[in-house]
This record gives C-alpha cells, structure tokens and sequence, in this order.
C-alpha cells in the first residue's frame, strides 16, 4: 500500500503543477513561466547543494545509528555502498541530483525499506492540514477584522481589536497548547465536553492544533490589513469615490480593499508554502504524526535523504506560491503587468 502512495504521490504532484503552470502560461505569458521554471532549478540546486553540504560535513555517522547493537563490519560495508556513502563528496551529490531529475529521492538512512516519498506521503498530508487550515481560519478572521479596526480606526472598536490580537501574537502555541491541555483535562473530569489533547485524524483531534495554530499567526493578518487600509483609505481616489456618494460599503471592498489585498497576497503566499513542510512546535506538543516533526527527527538521527526531501518540498512549495501570487495580482489589479 504505502508503495502504492508513494508512487502516485508524484504523479498527482506532477498533474497539479502542470495545470498551474499551463494557467500561469495563459494568463501571464509563456516568458514570464519559463522565467520562474528557470528560478526553480536554480532554487533547488541551490538549497540541494547547501543542505547535502552541511549534512557532510555534520559530526556522526548516520549508518552506525541505523545498527546500533547489531553493528558488523560486513553489514557496515553494505549499507554504505548500498547508500553511496563510500563515494566522493562530489560524487555523491551528483548521483543525487541525477535521481533527482527522475522524481527519485531515495531511500532513507534509518529505515532502509521506506523511501524518502513514501516518508513524504505519510506524513506531508497531516502538516498540510494542519498548516494549511491555521493560515485560511488565520486570514479569514483576521483580515475583515483588520478592515473593520482601519475603517473604525482611534476608536475603541479599533483597540479592541488591536489589544486581542496583540495579546494572542505576544502567546506562542508552546505556552497555549499546556493551558488547553490543563482545560481539556478538567473539564474531561468534570463530565463535561472536551477536545482532545493529543493524535490526528478524527474531528476533535483536528480542531484544537488548526485553531491554535491559527491563532499564533492571527494578529499579523489583523494588523497588516489595518496597515495597509488606512493607507489606502487615505488615497484621494477613495475620497473622490465618497464625494461621488458611492455607498460607504462599495467604497470600503471595491475600491479600498482590492488596492489594499497586494500586502496580504504578498504575505499569504509563502505562508501557505511554508505551511506545507509543517509546524513542528504545534506537531510535537499534540503528538501529530507530521513532516515538521518527523523532519525535527530525521536531523537529530542524520537521515539527511529525508531532510533533502523536505526542503525541496518546501523550496518548490515556495517557487509555486509566488507563481499563485503573482496570478493573483492581476485578478486583484489588473493593471499589474508581469512581463
């Protein structure tokens, strides 16, 4: 089964990004695509080669952690020809960037029988959700909440608001998340409804890590959409829309907020990237079976194949997103030219 994953894995990945890059194509322009296409190989050489570098030249030895108790020289020799770790470093890396060019990431070095995709197709799935929910329930609150704090701005609608999300910034998810847990488990006590603190996969188990996650990320919606609306607010082509008596709500989304959504793309955007490779604070104090922190343990442990895997994930996560961003300026205005 998990050879069936991981084997379609790619191919969905694969048909996802060629439709995005056939819609960019028509709505941008074949230049603009191929210009990016070029960005991203060169991003992916690039954090490749860093990160193969520092995991070389990193003290330990990945091989004799995979042994342990049962060390031989015989089976030592093995694994580290099975692995190419007996080649030059150059070598080895160039081995890499060859598999690379054919969806191959390779095995991992603590567990011989998975490889990296299959690793990816386990745990990705669990910190996308996860991130991915925090950063939409995050915008969706936050940003109508920014706009109502700028159009009502010096009042104490506006100081309400700004005074929750600066209370909810200043609280990290480490110091959240054991409140929730003393919560949860005194109200389990009482009889009464509870969440639960900990697993993945079932509707009570997802909605406290979402929520508060997106609750650590809240108040820089709420306060870059306040910003960037009292800028717009105060342009003369929003006071000359007023002075034609446009309604105060046209004026507010049609005109204001369409000018004052680039900031908030520009932010969303890698945020939903980096969502992607997971919130490994989030992930370990509920005990969520995700890629932020399996990748936490694939560093401790030197399983760099799987370190690999996630940052090229998050590396073409990034590129992609930018694309969807720069997609998205022209619907928000059209007069953003990209060529």
């Amino acid at each position: 089964m998990d050879n069936l994953v991981s084997g379609a894995v790619p191919i969905l990945i694969g048909l996802a990004v060629l439709a995005l890059l056939v819609f960019a194509a028509l709505r941008l322009g074949i230049r603009f695509v191929i210009r990016r296409l070029v960005g991203l190989v060169f991003v992916i050489i690039g954090v490749t080669f860093i990160t193969f570098i520092m995991g070389y030249f990193a003290p330990g030895n990945a091989v004799y952690s995979q042994l342990g108790q049962h060390y031989s020289k015989e089976t030592y020799d093995q694994l580290t020809h099975f692995y190419g770790l007996d080649l030059p470093w150059y070598q080895q890396y160039l081995n890499f960037l060859g598999r690379l060019l054919h969806l191959d990431l390779g095995y991992s070095y603590i567990s011989d029988a998975d490889t990296v995709w299959a690793i990816l197709a386990r745990y990705v799935p669990a910190s996308a959700v996860l991130g991915i929910g925090g950063v939409v329930i995050a915008v969706v609150v936050g940003v109508p909440l920014g706009v109502v704090a700028a159009v009502r701005a010096r009042t104490r609608v506006d100081s309400t608001v700004q005074g929750v999300a600066l209370v909810l910034y200043a609280l990290p998810a480490f110091v959240i998340i054991p409140i929730f847990d003393l919560v949860m488990v005194w109200l389990h006590s009482q009889g009464l409804p509870s969440l639960a603190v900990s697993g993945w996969g079932t509707l009570d188990t997802m909605i406290a890590p979402i929520i508060i996650f997106s609750l650590s990320i809240f108040a820089y919606y709420v306060r870059l959409t306040r910003s960037s609306m009292l800028e717009v607010l105060g342009q003369d082509y929003v006071r000359t829309a007023r002075a034609k008596g446009i309604g105060e709500r046209m004026v507010i989304w049609r005109h204001a907020f369409r000018n004052a959504m680039i900031p908030l793309l520009t932010a969303v955007g890698p945020a939903l990237a980096f969502a992607v490779v997971g919130v490994f604070v989030v992930e370990l104090l509920f005990n969520i079976p995700g890629i932020g922190a399996e990748t936490l343990a694939a560093i401790t442990q030197r399983d760099f194949p799987v370190v690999q895997g996630t940052v090229i994930l998050l590396a073409v996560a990034i590129v992609l997103m930018n694309l969807v961003t720069d997609i998205a300026y022209g619907f928000a205005d059209p007069r953003i030219k990209t060529e």
